[in-house]
């Protein structure tokens, strides 16, 4: 049984050797560490990880604060990739710097109040829901420049691009390519907003030649979740 270094040793060779052949530069690896103790987190960081993927905010925050316990040489990066509701929002803020779900009028409202007195932006992506299942959460495709038109008046919030699941019904080559796409047009509009947070521990290959930013892989890294 491979090890956690492992692991994380062959996901990150891969992505390295998919970059040199498609000559692009190396997007941004998220470890996804739902499911998983802050021991794992820790071992991840001694391997030199900084960015921590989290879905569930009762989960999230008290690993958070135990792995904050600790004095660390460089600080490290949660992101929220999980849908966020909004009476979770001030919970979220206490770990969260980036938060990847950002899907809906009534969530942009809530982040605005609770990022009022922030002195820092906090970094936002548009998720966007490519299938016809609202529970998915998401901005639908046509909807998204209107909506990205409202969260980068927000001078608290950071519009760092956009974020999707791929469908489980087709190919993710469609959905990365309508993603693209999408960014593109985005970037017309708002050119800082570059972001395209695609690919998961199925898919991050294909992803990366559609041009992904941030990538989210757990169970490529951390071996199977631990319910």
């Amino acid at each position: 049984m491979e090890t956690l270094a492992e692991r994380l040793a062959k996901t990150r060779a891969t992505i390295s050797e998919e970059c040199a052949r498609l000559q692009r530069q190396e997007p941004t690896l998220i470890v996804v560490t739902k499911n998983h103790p802050v021991s794992l987190v820790d071992e991840l960081y001694e391997l030199g990880e900084r960015q921590f993927g989290e879905n569930r905010i009762q989960e999230a925050l008290p690993k958070f604060i135990e792995f904050s316990g600790f004095s660390r040489p460089e600080p490290a990066t949660w992101h929220l990739i999980g849908q966020l509701q909004t009476n979770k929002v001030k919970q979220a803020l206490e770990f969260a710097s980036v938060v990847h779900s950002l899907d809906r009028e009534a969530l942009l409202l809530e982040l605005t109040k609770r990022t009022a007195e922030r002195s820092e932006p906090l970094k936002v992506f548009i998720q966007v829901n490519l299938t016809e299942d609202l529970e998915r959460g998401g901005v639908s495709p046509s909807a998204v420049l209107e909506f990205a038109e409202k969260v980068t008046k927000v001078p608290t919030l950071h519009l760092e691009g956009l974020m999707a699941v791929a469908s489980l019904d087709d190919e993710p080559e469609k959905d990365f390519e309508s993603m693209a796409r999408l960014s593109e047009k985005l970037q017309g509009n708002h050119p800082q907003a570059s972001g395209l947070s695609i690919g998961m521990s199925g898919d991050f290959v294909q992803a990366l030649a559609f041009g992904a930013t941030h990538l989210r892989i757990g169970t490529a890294i951390t071996g199977n979740r631990q319910y």
